[in-house]
């Protein structure tokens, strides 16, 4: 008797998710392919951060069901998901007077049991976050003395170190300037390259376009599109989801869609 192979990636199946009585998403049925750097795309109050968090059992779905890897993530014990699936959330707090690589050490907790304390692996993996995010000379700052950007940086370390296969991104560039912005997307493009699935939700869309291998599409708590940048990054989809007029044109570095808005000249 031969026996069935889990199929590999995040799936959510038919869920319905909301906050006490609010309904934000319904009837979500989404694909993840495993080895994947996917990236949710939306207008404001759309949807995508409640989608992560639903993926990250963060919060629960009325309906249907969540997959990792072919099983239900409700079976997991919290350390076994934590040992497989990392979340930067989009508003991190970190505790009072603790340093940057107090923070990032964080990170290795799903590793730690009673046998087996804090070793030369989880010092390698720490240290290699920090020199990833080039954050290794903010190592003993504390981090509520740390810019915004700073901070974004400290606690994609904090994520890197967790070393999951799975990670999951919620707005990961914010508070940081273009070049940390490219930075940071060059450090989640090689992740990619190395196996890891990525989920990233980003609002810039020439920046989708240039690194994703997989986008979702969302407006009103709905998936409106999914597919390759070329396939869902199109003029009438931009002005479908976001009610904006714009050509795609295509990247001269990359050579994927690029977005041009129509905008206007006045200000010039």
């Amino acid at each position: 008797m031969s026996r069935i192979t889990p199929e590999p990636g995040l799936r959510i199946e038919n869920a319905t998710v909301g906050y006490e009585q609010h309904i934000i998403s319904s009837d979500l049925d989404v694909s993840i392919p495993a080895g994947s750097f996917t990236v949710i795309v939306g207008p404001n109050a759309c949807g995508k951060s409640t989608m992560l968090r639903l993926l990250a059992r963060l919060l629960p779905s009325r309906t249907g069901r969540i997959l990792l890897d072919g099983a239900d993530i409700s079976s997991f014990r919290a350390k076994e998901l934590a040992k497989r699936l990392g979340l930067l959330p989009q508003s991190a707090i970190s505790p009072d007077g603790i340093t940057v690589a107090e923070l990032v050490a964080r990170g290795r907790f799903p590793h730690q049991t009673l046998m087996h304390q804090w070793s030369g692996s989880d010092e390698q993996a720490v240290a290699a976050a920090l020199r990833a995010t080039n954050t290794t000379d903010l190592s003993t700052r504390l981090v509520d003395e740390l810019s915004g950007g700073q901070r974004q940086r400290v606690w994609v370390a904090m994520a890197l170190a967790q070393q999951t296969p799975y990670l999951l991104l919620d707005e990961p560039t914010t508070y940081l300037d273009i070049a940390h912005q490219i930075e940071l997307l060059e450090l989640f493009c090689s992740l990619h390259a190395q196996g890891r699935t990525l989920v990233a939700v980003l609002h810039d869309l020439n920046h989708a376009a240039r690194y994703a291998t997989h986008i979702i599409a969302m407006k009103d708590g709905r998936i409106r599109a999914q597919g390759t940048p070329r396939e869902v990054i199109t003029e009438e989809l931009v002005k479908q989801i976001f009610g904006l007029d714009c050509a795609v044109i295509e990247d001269p570095i990359a050579g994927g869609p690029m977005i041009i808005p129509h905008g206007s000249a006045a200000c010039r």
